[in-house]
């Protein structure tokens, strides 16, 4: 009895110092926790295309890491921080947007719309309802709260140049992660197994899986939505079409959509008196909001096929829990913890 009761207090304090010294790792850490899971979601989700570019490169690894280096400095960090710069730079001006809204009317509908196939008349009706109706009291109503939300946004992104460093050093980190990633993969399975066996080994597959479909689903498909819906933008004329493309992106990123942007340029664009450069907006607006249709969904199940109820809810609430970053951790931990479910009761089901 003396030898269970010695045996239980020192497996109690082991498990104690252990707590502690996983709870002081963490803290020293904390740092840079936000760009080490940035840069695991990223190495994650593009590792194959390294091993692609490696093999074209005559095998060097050395290589292949400046390569897929340089491309994420190109292809995201770079659109990213503008995005996030250019919002936080025009704050005021899409706060004033937002309270011109309350003087806002709908002009009339012009002649084309009654003689569309098909919808004219339905949209005819449905354009004189509004213009008849206004939207003066919503615009009032809604005006306050977009430029709260601009003003939270900003609040949350804090000091930009603090921000772009945080980018780099994810870059940083990343390329460590390219030239090391089969050890590092090997280590993580090892520790997988370790806990659970070969299920916990096989629930660190599933587990980047999910990561690699959120991060190409959302972010390569918001990247392309906003890219697509700024060229209209400027195409057709709309002013401070960067602006806007970073809102859109921004939404996109949020599974909004770019539509909440695209559809009020649309009607500005009308409303200014270029009816051809409004409906090359409209149909623009259509292909670019269609996008979702089929690039995301064919993206997402490259890695798991993910709910897009789930991602969005984990954009908005790790937006809400933990800043900028967590508009990206969010999906992840949710994607992540539904695949490992959904594995389990699949595979409790597969034995009854």
């Amino acid at each position: 009895m003396a030898e269970m009761q010695r045996d239980l207090t020192r497996t109690a304090l082991a498990v104690l110092f252990i707590a502690i010294l996983i709870g002081f790792s963490f803290w020293i850490l904390r740092p840079f926790l936000g760009a080490i899971v940035w840069a695991t979601m990223i190495v994650v989700a593009t590792w194959p295309l390294m091993v692609a570019v490696q093999a074209r490169l005559w095998r060097r690894r050395a290589l292949a890491v400046t390569v897929m280096t340089l491309a994420l400095l190109l292809v995201l960090v770079v659109p990213l921080s503008l995005a996030i710069g250019t919002i936080v730079a025009n704050a005021d001006t899409i706060a004033g947007w937002a309270k011109s809204l309350a003087t806002f009317k709908v002009p009339p509908p012009p002649e084309w719309v009654g003689k569309l196939p098909l919808i004219g008349g339905k949209a005819l009706l449905a354009w004189e309802q509004v213009a008849a109706a206004g939207i003066e009291e919503f615009a009032a109503k809604a005006a306050p709260y977009a430029g709260l939300v601009t003003r939270w946004f900003v609040a949350e992104v804090g000091s930009f140049g603090i921000v772009f460093l945080q980018f780099l050093l994810t870059i940083v980190i990343a390329a460590i992660m390219y030239a090391n990633g089969e050890r590092a993969a090997a280590g993580v399975r090892r520790f997988g197994r370790r806990l659970a066996g070969p299920r916990g080994e096989d629930s660190v597959r599933l587990a980047g899986q999910a990561i690699r479909g959120v991060a190409l689903g959302v972010v390569v498909t918001a990247l392309a939505q906003s890219v697509a819906g700024g060229i209209g933008l400027a195409v057709a004329g709309v002013p401070f079409a960067a602006v806007l493309t970073a809102v859109m992106f921004m939404l996109a990123i949020a599974q909004l959509g770019p539509a909440l942007v695209l559809a009020p340029a649309v009607v500005w664009v009308y409303w200014s008196g270029s009816t051809g450069w409004g409906t090359f907006l409209l149909i623009w607006t259509v292909a670019v909001g269609a996008m979702d249709n089929f690039l995301r969904p064919i993206l997402i199940k490259r890695g798991a096929d993910l709910p897009l109820l789930l991602i969005f809810a984990g954009v908005i609430g790790g937006l809400m829990a933990f800043g900028l970053i967590g508009i990206f951790v969010g999906p992840v931990v949710l994607a992540v913890g539904y695949t490992l479910l959904e594995a389990w009761v699949s595979e409790e089901e597969g034995a009854a």
